[in-house]
C-alpha cells in the first residue's frame, strides 16, 4: 500500500511544473550500459546488509542481489548526467559518491525488490525538492549546486536541515542541547549521520517507512521535526548518560 500510495504521489507532482524543483534528462536504464560497470567494496557490502535485512523482513527472494546492483549501477549512471567536474583534493569530491546509498535500498525494500519500479519511481522523484533531502547522492558534486557549494564539500542537509535542528533542539529541548554542548559533541553530527543512513540500524522497519513517506508527503522540513522529535524521545536518556 505504501509504495502504491508514494508512487502515485511522486508520479502526479513530476507531471507538475511548478512542484519540479529539478530538471532532469531521458534516461532509459539498460543492461548493457551497466555490464562493464562495478560497484565498490563499500557498496558490495551495503548490498550484502540490504538483501540480509530485506529477506529477515519476508520482502525480498532470490536474486533479489543482482536486481538492487542493477538499481544502483543505474541511479550512479542517471546522477553522473548531472554532475560537475570538480578539481579538488577533497576524498569526498573524487568522482563517486563515497559512501552507501541508504536511501536507494530504503526505496528498493519499499517496492518489494522490484527494479523496474524502483528505477522509475527514483527518475520521479529526483525532479522534486525533497529528494535533494533524502536522497543524499542526488546532490553529490551536482550541476544544480552553486560550484562554491559543490567545492566545499559540505552537503546541503548538513548546512541547511542540520543547522536547523540546532536552532529548533536549543529552543525546544535545552536540556539536550547543553547536555551535547557540554560534550563538545554536535547534534547535527549525529543526525547528519542518522540521514545519510536513513535511519537504518536506529528505527524499526516499519517507522523508516514513515520517515520517508512523511518527508515525500508533507515536505523536507519535517526531515528536521523528525529529528527533533527522536532527541525528544531519548532526553532522559540523554540527560542521564551526562550526569554519569
Amino acid at each position: 500500500v505504501l509504495a502504491e500510495l508514494i508512487e502515485k504521489f511522486v508520479s502526479h507532482l513530476s507531471e507538475s511544473q511548478l512542484d519540479c524543483y529539478f530538471s532532469t534528462g531521458n534516461y532509459k536504464a539498460m543492461d548493457a550500459d551497466v555490464k562493464n560497470e562495478s560497484l565498490s567494496s563499500v557498496q558490495q557490502l551495503g548490498v550484502e546488509m540490504t538483501v540480509r535485512y530485506g529477506k529477515y523482513l519476508k520482502l525480498l527472494k532470490e536474486h533479489a542481489e543482482n536486481e538492487l546492483c542493477f538499481v544502483l549501477m543505474n541511479c550512479e549512471k542517471f546522477l553522473k548526467q548531472q554532475q560537475r567536474t570538480v578539481v579538488s583534493s577533497l576524498c569526498c569530491l573524487q568522482d563517486r559518491y563515497a559512501g552507501y546509498d541508504w536511501f536507494v535500498s530504503s526505496v528498493f525494500l519499499i517496492m518489494s525488490g522490484d527494479g523496474e519500479k524502483t528505477l522509475t519511481f527514483l527518475q520521479q522523484f529526483s525532479r522534486l525538492l525533497v529528494s535533494a533531502f533524502l536522497w543524499l547522492p542526488r546532490l553529490h558534486i551536482s550541476m544544480h549546486l552553486p560550484i562554491t557549494t559543490v567545492e566545499s564539500g559540505i552537503h546541503p542537509v548538513y548546512f541547511c536541515n542540520a543547522h536547523h535542528i540546532e536552532m529548533l533542539l536549543k529552543a525546544e529541548l535545552p536540556l539536550v542541547f547543553s547536555a551535547f554542548h557540554m560534550s563538545g559533541f554536535t547534534p547535527s553530527q549525529i543526525c547528519l549521520q542518522w540521514i545519510t543512513q536513513c535511519f537504518w540500524n536506529y528505527m524499526d522497519w516499519s517507522e523508516i517507512c514513515h520517515y520517508i513517506a512523511i518527508c515525500i508527503f508533507l515536505g523536507p522540513d519535517y526531515q528536521i521535526y523528525v529529528c527533533i522529535s527522536v532527541f525528544r524521545h531519548l532526553q532522559q536518556d540523554i540527560l542521564k548518560h551526562t550526569e554519569a
